[in-house]
């Protein structure tokens, strides 16, 4: 009873420790997220890594986080870590996974693969953070109405994640984990060399904080329009002539079995969506769906 108590007693006195340590962080000023609400939630924690393996880096530097930027159409776009260096702009897409990761830069999903029992692996697919990213920067970009400012792209997955097979071809991109982050930006600053200014860089940064303390109506609205167009893209993709011109019910015209959506483990079409039967492997019947 005795160690198990000491124990408890040195598990507390860490947690404050740690806590403290949290809440004199800029992550914790600006987002003001509860120790708690950020150790347990995966998102938030994976970006307070990012700020975490970043703070050290030499040179004059702010951060933004968690920025909702006004797109055309009325709805935002959610960046999750923005670095303000004298090298440039740095837009940090935060994907605190596990797993096998596979996928290439035009492919619009990509491949999470975990491992299960008897040593099969479950396969999870989920949208080209690539892609997502280049819209991030598509309107960074026009809300700060300067073509010229140098901004770079940066996928940052967890140390608990392999990336497998990655393939990247226009260079404007970088894919790591979260323990490479630190040398890869370094890196591109070497590169890059000094780019603003530290007039320029607070001038950015009062522009673009305000866009980190939307209230959380507005939050919520954000969700609902990404919840909303991720259900029509799975509708325009799945119930497409070629998907669906057997009848309404969605059936094999082979077995007569259901139609389900699946995606493409391998091969020239990996990651894409097809129809297949769900009475597989017994009918192997298939109906490859647009990716338009």
């Amino acid at each position: 009873m005795g160690i198990f108590l000491l124990a408890v007693l040195i598990g507390v006195a860490l947690h404050v420790v740690r806590k403290k340590r949290y809440e004199k962080t800029e992550y914790y000023r600006q987002t003001k997220y509860p120790y708690g609400s950020v150790r347990f939630n995966k998102g938030r924690l994976g970006e307070f890594y990012i700020y975490k393996y970043l703070k050290s880096l030499a040179g004059y530097k702010r951060y933004l986080f968690n920025l909702y930027v006004p797109k055309n159409d009325g709805e935002t776009t959610e960046l999750d870590v923005v670095l303000l260096h004298e090298s440039g702009i740095y837009v940090f897409e935060s994907k605190n996974y596990s797993g096998w990761i596979f996928g290439t830069e035009s492919q619009q999903y990509w491949t999470q693969s975990l491992p299960t029992r008897r040593g099969k692996s479950q396969k999870n697919h989920f949208y080209n953070p690539i892609m997502q990213n280049k819209g991030h920067l598509k309107w960074l970009q026009t809300f700060l109405a300067d073509q010229t400012l140098p901004l770079y792209s940066y996928i940052v997955f967890s140390n608990r994640c392999t990336l497998k097979n990655i393939t990247l071809t226009s260079g404007k991109h970088c894919v790591v984990n979260r323990y490479n982050l630190f040398s890869a930006v370094e890196k591109n600053i070497a590169k890059a060399g000094i780019q603003l200014s530290s007039d320029k860089i607070d001038e950015l940064f009062e522009k673009l904080y305000p866009l980190t303390q939307i209230n959380e109506a507005e939050k919520i609205v954000h969700i609902r329009n990404i919840q909303q167009r991720t259900q029509d893209n799975f509708s325009r993709n799945t119930f497409s002539p070629a998907a669906t011109r057997n009848v309404e019910k969605r059936q094999c015209p082979r077995c007569g079995g259901q139609l389900v959506m699946r995606f493409a483990s391998r091969g020239k079409r990996q990651g894409k969506r097809f129809l297949g039967c769900s009475n597989y492997p017994r009918c192997r019947y298939i109906e490859n769906l647009s990716d338009e």
